[in-house]
């Protein structure tokens, strides 16, 4: 059986990485998903893009609430092909799309979990002037302990060159 059929089937292939790259509508998701796709190609593996959404707060009125809940998932396959048209355009191939919702952190863990076919973790990290690094500590104080898989965090603030060059 071919690398490619095995990874679909959802077994891990030696040689074959495949990356989880946190995806947020912010540039430094767009750098993280760039050095995995980057280090896809280079390394012949894959990349996988996950968005874990929020729950609606709004729970008067199921019908509303459901709504909601589809407009926001509608949302995040948006924010997901976006990233994935950029991965297509390194890899040549088209990466695993995953949404899921509830806490973040939960659903990362339960994510890697279900799929036995992640090998690493990528989450971007916001430059250190916009003071957005509660995920990042977060994942590596809490979740880095619990994962069962490496977690790459990449500089949101890397340039294109930086990326060519470390991967």
């Amino acid at each position: 059986m071919s690398a490619e059929a095995e990874t679909e089937r959802g077994a891990h292939v030696a040689g074959h990485v495949t990356f989880l790259v946190g995806v947020a509508p912010d540039a430094h998701s767009q750098v993280a998903a760039r050095f995995a796709a980057l280090r896809a190609q280079n390394s012949g593996g894959r990349v996988a893009l996950l968005h874990v959404v929020q729950p609606p707060d709004f729970q008067h009125w199921a019908a509303v609430g459901d709504l909601m809940r589809e407009e926001t998932k509608a949302e995040a396959m948006r924010l997901l092909q976006d990233i994935a048209d950029e991965v297509v355009k390194v890899t040549a191939t088209q990466p695993r799309l995953h949404v899921r919702e509830g806490r973040i952190g939960d659903e990362i863990l339960k994510h890697v979990a279900d799929d036995p076919t992640i090998d690493l973790r990528v989450v971007g990290a916001a430059p250190p002037d916009q003071g957005h690094g509660s995920l990042v500590s977060w994942l590596a104080g809490q979740l880095a302990g619990q994962l069962h898989i490496p977690l790459v965090v990449v500089p949101g603030n890397l340039t294109d060159r930086q990326l060519q060059d470390l991967t």
